[in-house]
Formats: structure tokens, C-alpha cells, sequence
């Protein structure tokens, strides 16, 4: 079974189906989430919460989480060692 990372508020995702972990404020990044809500690829994770981090994996999923990149990049680093 695969290592899995905590994105807040109970909620968990693979680590091994992230490819990246971004910053939710620049345009190009709410575009694609935009996309993402179209085509029915976003899981929101916010729990109604103000969107800080945005998980991409490998499925084309797009994942909003109320966490910053930093502190979910963190959780990753040590559930990897």
C-alpha cells in the first residue's frame, strides 16, 4: 500500500499520484482549475475554506486544499523518509 500525505481538515491523498503542489493565487493556475471544475476533475478538500494549495497528479485530478504548498510539501518530506 503507498504512502498517503494529510491536505487538512481529515482529508488524505496518495503521495504517489502527486506531480506537483502549487500556489492557488496566480491566474494560470485558477484557469486551470477552472478547467478542471468543467471537466469534472476537482476534488475540493477545502471544506469551505479559503483555496491556499493546489494538488496535481497524475490522473489529471486537480485538488483544492485549504493548506499552504509549503506545510503540504512538508507533510510529504517526512512521510517519504
Amino acid at each position: 500500500m503507498g504512502n498517503f500525505i494529510n491536505i487538512g481538515y481529515g482529508n488524505i491523498v496518495s503521495s504517489n499520484r502527486i506531480v506537483a503542489i502549487v500556489a492557488a493565487e496566480s491566474a494560470p493556475i485558477k484557469r486551470l482549475i477552472a478547467e478542471a471544475r468543467e471537466k469534472s476533475n476537482l476534488i475540493d478538500a477545502t471544506q469551505g475554506r479559503k483555496t491556499r494549495g493546489v494538488i496535481i497528479t497524475d490522473s489529471n485530478q486537480v485538488i483544492l486544499s485549504a493548506l499552504l504548498p509549503d506545510t503540504m510539501a512538508s507533510r510529504l518530506i517526512v512521510t517519504k523518509e
